[in-house]
């Protein structure tokens, strides 16, 4: 069976996949080919195309079309229960009882006609809505390779559900429990990002990211939700509000200011929101106050709902976009013992639900879904493509014998190299395929790329490529980490080994390295290795602040010329700038 998935469609991080016989083809999130971060309002048009593009496809060949939206009943809690809790906002209340389907609907429409636009016959293709958050269940749980094991989904919304719990048995996925807006733990986090000055959706890592540098004991955040180990409710007088609850940003350069999700009132119990680059009192205490509660509420309804399955199995699957907050799944790695295992699909956002619902629907279909080996599902480009780049934009450059050689020199020596390797990365984390490599022993590399490269908050952390000989003895753990969803204590022997990739608290995000999964960035790893006996890289997005991972030679090129990069490693050719 081939199906395609299509996600994307609450208007922000389109992408498309597609599944040939149960098995991962192609995915990619249409940011890349677009180049506008989060592709917000956008289909994934490009990426689709990409897709058929790969798998050397027609459109006429696909046989099934799945989305991660599907309709919901009347009859069931989920309508009942926003409308209930929006009372303040009737026309929300009224909206979700008496045409509550509309965005789906909507999404139909749209998908259709983009069907249309790649030469599709709608006619011809079976459309399979999937839940939202069986979408986010099924990119977690069949793509694991697990036969058995307890699935957690928690994001801002889906139709209704926010928050997700289950069990995968035999590939057949059961829902246990969920939760319904405006009731959401990715919504009262998304909103404090907006109160501590970053986008929703797109800064709540730097929350995240913030929160080491704070005291949690200095803030009360208790008056943001209720919650105990059955359940949770926000409080919507100050957070995840709507309609005249929301504090309105005052107006910039002839604009009529920007609704935020926060109320005026929080605005009363703890100042005016943060504004700028740096990072003081008391916004530090609260990131880390809400990345503390968010930490224990996950981990408390977690051991209630899925806790007698995690028992059994051994195994959690994980998805949605609070599936990316690395420090709440290192708690649950802790929690759950050294024999437990935490797999967090690689795109647990929005975009990986196109993947989940294409996996989701072939499964339905009769396909047995193969386990998902590694993440790099994106375009690839052949020397003679990437040379003919080169050459269009009169570059210098040289082919080298052995491009791993000349950038473990570089990097050895200190300097930072652009690393563009075959086929991009499904998912938001650079994992050694459009990189931006440094060496991690060398103290000022992470300010330099923060300052002169990235151009980003100067307090930022990176994170580490590891070599799989050496992560147990680095993070003191033996679970595994390829797609740089969790955190780990680093071991105190070597924080100071690799000082520029442990954050604050002592940890660091890492992305361990197989052969088998990429080998050309293994071989990397150990010839800088031999070179200055750490097998360790730092490594982060290859792009700058604001933009998506790039994609192509040449928005590695537009990226190379528009930073203070001076190397740049585009397959077998370096370009320098020196």
């Amino acid at each position: 069976m081939i199906v395609l998935g299509i996600g994307g469609m609450v208007g922000h991080d389109p992408a498309a996949a597609l599944v040939v016989d149960g098995r991962v083809v192609a995915a990619a999130e249409e940011e890349r080919f677009l180049r506008e971060k989060h592709a917000k309002g956008r289909l994934p048009e490009q990426a689709a195309r990409f897709c058929l593009k790969q798998a050397g496809l027609k459109p006429s060949d696909v046989q099934a079309v799945a989305i991660p939206s599907a309709p919901v009943s009347l009859f069931g809690p989920a309508r009942w229960h926003y409308a209930f809790r929006h009372w303040y906002a009737p026309d929300r209340a009224f909206v979700a009882l008496c045409n509550g389907n509309r965005r789906f609907r909507r999404n139909a429409r749209n998908v259709f006609a983009m069907l249309e636009r790649l030469g599709m016959d709608r006619r011809k293709i079976r459309f399979l809505p999937v839940e939202h958050h069986l979408a986010h269940a099924s990119s977690a749980y069949h793509l694991s390779g697990y036969p058995d094991a307890a699935i957690l989904s928690v994001d801002g919304v889906g139709e209704y559900a926010t928050t997700w719990f289950g069990y995968g048995e035999g590939g057949r996925i059961r829902r246990i429990k969920e939760f319904y807006s405006p009731d959401s733990l990715g919504g009262y986090y998304g909103a404090i990002t907006e109160y501590l000055g970053f986008e929703m959706l797109d800064g709540e890592f730097k929350v995240m990211g913030m929160a080491p540098y704070g005291d949690p004991d200095k803030i009360d955040v208790s008056p943001l939700i209720r919650w105990n180990e059955r359940g949770f409710r926000v409080n919507t007088r100050l957070v995840n509000c709507v309609g005249l609850r929301r504090y309105k940003r005052p107006p910039r350069g002839g604009s009529d200011g920007i609704g935020t999700y926060f109320s005026p009132k929080l605005i009363k119990l703890w100042g005016p929101a943060r504004e700028g680059d740096e990072i003081d009192e008391p916004y530090i205490h609260i990131a880390a106050a809400v990345q503390r509660q968010l930490e224990q509420i996950i981990l408390a309804l977690t051991r209630h709902y899925l806790g007698e399955r995690i028992a059994r199995t051994r195994r959690l699957c994980y998805a949605g976009g609070v599936a990316l907050n690395v420090k709440a799944n290192q708690r649950l790695i802790e929690a759950f013992g050294p024999d437990f295992e935490l797999h967090v699909h690689p795109a647990a956002g929005d975009a990986g639900a196109a993947l989940g619902a294409a996996t989701y629907a072939a499964c339905q279909l009769g396909d047995e879904i193969k386990p998902l080996r590694h993440a790099y599902l994106g375009p690839e480009y052949s020397p003679e493509e990437i040379e003919a780049a080169l050459k269009q934009r009169n570059v210098p450059y040289g082919k080298c014998a052995s491009i791993t050689d000349a950038a473990a020199d570089l990097l050895a020596r200190g300097e930072v190299v652009a690393w563009f390797q075959g086929r991009m990365e499904w998912g938001p984390r650079a994992l050694g395929n459009r990189s931006i490599l440094g060496n991690p022993t060398r103290r000022g590399v992470a300010d330099k790329i923060n300052a002169q490269i990235k151009y980003r908050e100067r307090w930022r952390p990176f994170c580490p490529s590891l070599l799989d000989t050496i992560a147990a003895e680095a993070l003191q753990t033996s679970h595994p980490s390829p797609y740089m969803t969790f955190t780990f204590n680093v071991a105190e022997t070597w924080k100071s080994r690799i000082p520029e990739v442990v954050h604050q608290d002592g940890t660091a995000r890492p992305q361990i390295v197989t052969r088998e999964s990429n080998p050309r960035y293994y071989e990397l790893l150990k010839k800088f290795e031999a070179r200055t006996g750490v097998g360790a890289l730092l490594n982060t997005s290859l792009n700058r602040r604001g933009e998506p991972m790039v994609c192509s030679p040449d928005d590695a090129l537009n990226m190379f010329y528009g930073s203070d990069l001076e190397n740049l490693a585009l397959g077998d050719f370096l370009v320098k700038k020196k």
